[in-house]
């Protein structure tokens, strides 16, 4: 099993930032995909960004694009989500996700969330 745990999340005023951390054990693989995504009051959870492990390739929604950057620890097991220049539309709770081979369906193991909330 793999365990996953958010932290970061809290209030701040629009054009603020927060830093999300994401804290991977278990049985943690060179090979996964990580990812997060939000999700807000009555609305569908949607996808915010991604990287791979091993190479750090990285891949956004256009939502986020030049504000929010994700990054990697692999010493720490930890993957983290930068988010700058907040809007009140990012107000969500946010979490973080896995993916093992093959790729490009569901997720398969998911954090607990942490709450975002922007302010305007």
């Amino acid at each position: 099993q793999v365990q996953l745990v958010e932290s970061g999340g809290g209030l701040v005023q629009a054009g603020g930032s927060l830093r999300l951390s994401c804290a991977a054990s278990g049985r943690t693989s060179s090979r996964f995909v990580m990812g997060w995504f939000r999700q807000a009051p009555g609305k569908e959870r949607e996808f915010v960004a991604t990287i791979t492990w091993t190479f750090g390739v990285t891949n956004y929604a256009d939502s986020v694009k030049g504000r929010f950057t994700i990054s990697r620890d692999n010493a720490k097991n930890t993957v983290y989500l930068q988010m700058n220049s907040l809007k009140p539309e990012d107000t969500a709770v946010y979490y973080c996700a896995a993916q093992v081979p093959p790729y490009g369906g569901e997720y398969d193991y998911w954090g607990q969330g942490t709450q975002v909330t922007v302010s305007s």
